[in-house]
């Protein structure tokens, strides 16, 4: 039976196991092969030797799980690491709804273009009055001065 501390410690070990092979993989097509540390250089080595019997992809989850067990007697894991690796998702029912965006509500403004109060609406006045208006102005001011 794995205990949940055990099990934390397997998840903690796998992430960066699998992390740290990316890593160490693209530093090495990089050429940086030499900056790395001397136990990643070796499960590098020991990571070509399996790609000589298997596929890259076997090579690969072999080799991620040799770092994941160092890495799980490095933080403390008791006995065997647990098998953590996630399992093929299941296929998605039809249980998803379209998006539907919902009607745009009416916008209702005053003759500023900002939004009348109360609810109700103010008519903007015709070009034809405000013309009017401002020549009714014009000429009492005319004759106001004279």
């Amino acid at each position: 039976m794995v205990k949940a501390a055990d099990m934390l410690i397997a998840r903690r070990a796998d992430t960066r196991a699998r992390a740290d092979f990316a890593t160490w993989k693209m530093m090495a097509k990089l050429n940086g092969l030499s900056a790395l540390p001397a136990d990643a250089q070796g499960f590098l080595d020991g990571y070509k030797k399996l790609l000589d019997r298997m596929s890259e992809a076997e090579a690969t989850e072999a080799a991620i799980a040799e770092v994941y067990k160092s890495y799980y007697l490095e933080m403390g894991g008791g006995g065997n690491p647990p098998d953590v690796r996630t399992r093929p998702a299941e296929p998605a029912t039809d249980n998803v709804t379209a998006f539907r965006r919902p009607a745009p509500k009416p916008k209702k403004t005053s003759f500023f273009g900002a939004t009348a109060v109360g609810g109700t609406q103010k008519r903007p006045l015709p070009v034809a009055l405000i013309f009017a208006c401002l020549v009714v102005v014009y000429v009492g001011i005319k004759f106001y001065w004279r």
